[in-house]
C-alpha cells in the first residue's frame, strides 16, 4: 500500500471481505466490466460528444498506454483540475488502468491552493484545460512548474503551451513507445491496443490508494483523503443501490465531477457501475439544464440547495416535459424541509438527501421512508456495517434525540489522511472511529444534521475554512485583527462576513480586501462577500472572541436592512 497511507486493521478488512462488501476490483473493472456487457450502450453525454461504453473503454485504455508512454506508473500522483467535459472520464479511467492516483482539485483552486496539493501529494503530472472562460491554466501551470519541482508534465484538454502535452493527441496519436515509422503496416490498434491489453492483464492492487480527495479543510488548507479500489468501488456501488439506479437511470451531473458527490456518491462511478448513462449538464443556466433532461430523458439530477431553491422560484415544470425525472438529490447543505415538500409536489419527483463526507460516510433517505424521515432527516447509513455514533465532548455515547458529534468507522471509511499523523490523531479515535466534526440527532439509524462543530462557512455546500481565509487577510497592512464568520444568505445558505479591525488612521473596503485576496490566489467562492469595521471584538473572560455573538450580530443586521 501507497507509504503515508493508513490500511484497515486486518481483522477488520477480513470482515469485509468474508461479508462481501469489498469485491476486490479496480475502479477501472467499472467501465471495462460494463463495455463487456452493452458495448453499444451510450455511455456518456454532453453538449458536443455521445460516447459508447465501448468507445469510452477503448479511449481510457489507449490513453493508459500513451500516459505510461509518458512515464506515468502506478502509484504516480497527477493533479486533475478539469471542468465536466468527457475528457475528464477518459483521464479518470486511464489513471485507474494503470494505477495512478487522480488528487481531485476542483476548477475554482487557484496557485495557493494548488501548491498545498503538489507539496502534500508529490504529484509528477497535471491535467488542466486550456481556458475556462477567462481564465488560462497553462499559465498558472508554468507558474506551478517553477514551485513544485516533481512536477513533470502538463497534459491540457485543448491548445498547450511549448512544453505541454495536447491530450487529444495522446489519446488520438501512437504513442511514444510505437514505432515511428508506422513499423512496416502495423497500425495504432495493433500495436498500442495490445499495449492496453497488456495492461489490463496486470490488475491493480485493489489495497492500494484509487484516488485523492480533498479535506473540507475546515481548520486550514485541505487535507488528502486516500480512496482505495475497493473501498471507492462499495461507495459507488452502495450509493447506487439506494438511489434505485440500474440500466436505465439517466444521471445528470452539473456540480464538479471531482467532488465525491458527483464522482461516486453515486454520481459518475455509481451510474456506470449499473451500467446506466452519465449525461454532462453543460452549464447551471436553468434553461439549458432542462432543455437537456427532456430531451435526454434524464431520470436523476444530483443538484445543491441554491439550485433546487432557484428552480422552485420559476416556472420549469410548465416550460419543459420532464416526465422522466424521478429523483432529484441534494447534497453539500441541508435542504430545508417545505423544499423537499415543494419538489415532489411541483416536479412529481422523490428529493432524495444524501448527507456524508469524502472520507466515507453516506446517509441518504429512501423512497419508502415516513414522511416525518424523508422531509425532516439526512439519511440513514447506505451500508449495514457503517457504525454511526454520536457523542459528547468526552466520547461518551449520547441516546437517540440528543445532539452530539457524529463519529464513524465502516468498509468505505478511511482510517486516516494521507501522510497527516498529527491531523490524524485529532480526527480519528485510538479505534479508528473517524471524527465527522458534525452536530448530528440519531434516531435510530437515520441521522439528522444540525450543524459543523468546528469553524466553517458552508456555502452551498463549498466549505470554506475561516482560519485560512482569516490567515491570508492578516497579510493586508491596513487589517490589525480579523475575525470570519458565517451570515445567513436565502440562496446559498451562508456567506462570510470579515469583521475587521483596522490599524489606526486606516480604513478599507470591501473591494480593496477582495482584490488583495484574489492576487493570493484563493478560490473565489472563499472570498468573503460583506466587510464590517468594527473597533473591538466581542470577547469571553479568557479572551476568546465570541464568533456566535458576531454571527448574531450580523444575522440581526441583515435582517434589518432586508425590513427597510
Amino acid at each position: 500500500m501507497l507509504e503515508g497511507t493508513v490500511a484497515w486493521p486486518e481483522e477488520f478488512a477480513d470482515r469485509y471481505r468474508r461479508d462481501g462488501w469489498w469485491e476486490d476490483i479496480g475502479l477501472f473493472e467499472i467501465l471495462a466490466r460494463a463495455a463487456r456487457r452493452n458495448p453499444d450502450k451510450t455511455a456518456l453525454v454532453s453538449r458536443d460528444r455521445r460516447a459508447s461504453y465501448a468507445e469510452l473503454h477503448r479511449d481510457a485504455s489507449l490513453l493508459a498506454v500513451r500516459l505510461r508512454a509518458l512515464g506515468i506508473e502506478a502509484r504516480d500522483r497527477v493533479v486533475v483540475q478539469l471542468p465536466n467535459v468527457p475528457e475528464f472520464v477518459t483521464v479518470y479511467f486511464a489513471l485507474a488502468k494503470i494505477g495512478a492516483i487522480p488528487v481531485m482539485a476542483l476548477r475554482a483552486h487557484r496557485q495557493a491552493e494548488l501548491c498545498h496539493f503538489f507539496a502534500a501529494s508529490g504529484a509528477t503530472a497535471y491535467v488542466i484545460a486550456d481556458r475556462v472562460g477567462s481564465f488560462d491554466y497553462r499559465s498558472m501551470a508554468c507558474e506551478l512548474q517553477a514551485r513544485a519541482p516533481a512536477l513533470r508534465h502538463v497534459i491540457v484538454v485543448g491548445r498547450p503551451l511549448a512544453g505541454q502535452h495536447a491530450l487529444d493527441r495522446l489519446i488520438g496519436e501512437p504513442s511514444a513507445a510505437s514505432p515511428a515509422d508506422g513499423s512496416r503496416g502495423r497500425s495504432r490498434a495493433t500495436t498500442d491496443e495490445a499495449a492496453a491489453e497488456r495492461i489490463g492483464d496486470a490488475q491493480v492492487d485493489p489495497a492500494e490508494v484509487a484516488t485523492m480527495l480533498l479535506s473540507g479543510g475546515t481548520t486550514s488548507m485541505s487535507k488528502l483523503i486516500p480512496r482505495t479500489h475497493r473501498d471507492y468501488v462499495l461507495n459507488a456501488r452502495l450509493c447506487g443501490a439506494a438511489a434505485g439506479f440500474d440500466a436505465d437511470t439517466v444521471f445528470m451531473a452539473i456540480l464538479p465531477l471531482g467532488h465525491n458527490y458527483n464522482l461516486a456518491s453515486p454520481g459518475l462511478l455509481g451510474t456506470f457501475y449499473y451500467g446506466g448513462t452519465v449525461v454532462l449538464a453543460p452549464s447551471t443556466d436553468a434553461d439549458e439544464i432542462f432543455s437537456m433532461v427532456e430531451r435526454e430523458r434524464v431520470t436523476v439530477i444530483a443538484a445543491v440547495v441554491p439550485l433546487i431553491a432557484s428552480w422552485l422560484a420559476s416556472d420549469l415544470e410548465t416550460r419543459y416535459e420532464l416526465s422522466s425525472l424521478k429523483v432529484v438529490q441534494n447534497g453539500g447543505a441541508r435542504l430545508a424541509p417545505e423544499l423537499r415538500s415543494r419538489l415532489r409536489e411541483r416536479f412529481g419527483c422523490f428529493p432524495q438527501e444524501i448527507y456524508g463526507t469524502a472520507e466515507g460516510l453516506i446517509n441518504m433517505t429512501r423512497p419508502d421512508d415516513p414522511d416525518e424521515l424523508l422531509l425532516h432527516s439526512s439519511g440513514a447509513p447506505v451500508c449495514e456495517a457503517d457504525e454511526i455514533r454520536v457523542v459528547d465532548d468526552d466520547g461518551n455515547d449520547l441516546p437517540d434525540g440528543e445532539a452530539g458529534e457524529l463519529i464513524t468507522r465502516g468498509p468505505y471509511t478511511i482510517r486516516g489522511y494521507y501522510d497527516a499523523p498529527d491531523k490524524n490523531a485529532e480526527a480519528f479515535t485510538v479505534d479508528g472511529f473517524y471524527r465527522m466534526g458534525d452536530i448530528v440527532r440519531k434516531q435510530g439509524r437515520h441521522v439528522f444534521a444540525e450543524g459543523r462543530k468546528k469553524d466553517m462557512i458552508n456555502r452551498g455546500g463549498e466549505k470554506i475554512s475561516c482560519e485560512e481565509v482569516e490567515n491570508l487577510i492578516f497579510a493586508h497592512p491596513k487589517v490589525r485583527a480579523v475575525t470570519l464568520v458565517a451570515m445567513p444568505d436565502p440562496v446559498f445558505g451562508e456567506r462570510g462576513c470579515a469583521f475587521v479591525i483596522a490599524q489606526p488612521g486606516e480604513t478599507l473596503s470591501l473591494d480593496e480586501l477582495v482584490a488583495f485576496l484574489r492576487g493570493q490566489g484563493i478560490a473565489s467562492f472563499k472570498l468573503p462577500e460583506r466587510l464590517e469595521l468594527v473597533d473591538e471584538f466581542p470577547v469571553s473572560p479568557v479572551g476568546k472572541i465570541l464568533k456566535r455573538q458576531l454571527r448574531e450580530t450580523i444575522a440581526e443586521r441583515i435582517e434589518q436592512e432586508r425590513e427597510r
